[in-house]
C-alpha cells in the first residue's frame, strides 16, 4: 500500500503539471488570438482532453481495482521515461514560446519552428505524450490503462497531427 500511495503522489504531481500547462496554454492562446491568429480543429479537442483525463484516472483506479502489483524492475525505468518525457515536453513548450498551446492556434504569417527539439523531431511534444501515456501507468503495472490510452491516443494524434500540419502549411503558404 505504501508503493500505491507514493504512486498517487506521482500521479497528483502529473495532474499539477497538466494544470500548469493549461494555465500557460490559455495565456498563450489569448495572446495569439488577440493578434489575429486562427484556431483550427476544435472538433477533436474535447476528445483529446477527455482521453488525457481518462489516462490520469486510469492510473489511479486500475492498480486498486485490478490489484496490480508494484514491480520495481518495471517501475523505476518507467519513472525515468516519465521524467524524460516531462523534460522533452517543457523543452518543446519553451522552444515554441508564445506559439505553444494545447489548442491548434496558428499565428498569421508564421512558419514552422525549427529550434530546440523541433530541429530533430517534427512533433516532439507528441513524442512526450506517447512516452508518458505508456510509462506513467506502467510505474504501477497499470498495463490496461497504458494499452488503451496508447491505442486511443494514436487515433486522436492521427487527427491532431493532420489538422496541425494542414494549418501550418496553409499559413506558411501565405
Amino acid at each position: 500500500m505504501v508503493t500505491y500511495l507514493a504512486y498517487v503522489v506521482l500521479v497528483v504531481a502529473f495532474v499539477s503539471e497538466r494544470i500548469a500547462e493549461l494555465v500557460v496554454s490559455e495565456r498563450h492562446a489569448r495572446s495569439m488570438l488577440a493578434r489575429g491568429a486562427i484556431e483550427h480543429g476544435r472538433d477533436h479537442y474535447p476528445a483529446m482532453v477527455l482521453l488525457h483525463v481518462a489516462l490520469l484516472v486510469g492510473c489511479l483506479v486500475e492498480p486498486l481495482l485490478a490489484h496490480r502489483p508494484f514491480v520495481a524492475a518495471l517501475a523505476f525505468p518507467m519513472l525515468v521515461v516519465c521524467l524524460a518525457a516531462q523534460a522533452l515536453r517543457w523543452w518543446s513548450i519553451r522552444s515554441l514560446g508564445e506559439r505553444w498551446s494545447t489548442r491548434v492556434i496558428v499565428p498569421l504569417f508564421s512558419s514552422r519552428v525549427v529550434r530546440g527539439p523541433y530541429r530533430f523531431l517534427r512533433h516532439p511534444n507528441y513524442v512526450a505524450v506517447v512516452a508518458e501515456g505508456i510509462a506513467l501507468p506502467l510505474v504501477h503495472s497499470a498495463w490496461s490503462t497504458a494499452l488503451s490510452f496508447t491505442l486511443m491516443n494514436a487515433l486522436v494524434l492521427a487527427v491532431r497531427i493532420r489538422v496541425e500540419d494542414r494549418a501550418l502549411d496553409v499559413e506558411a503558404a501565405r
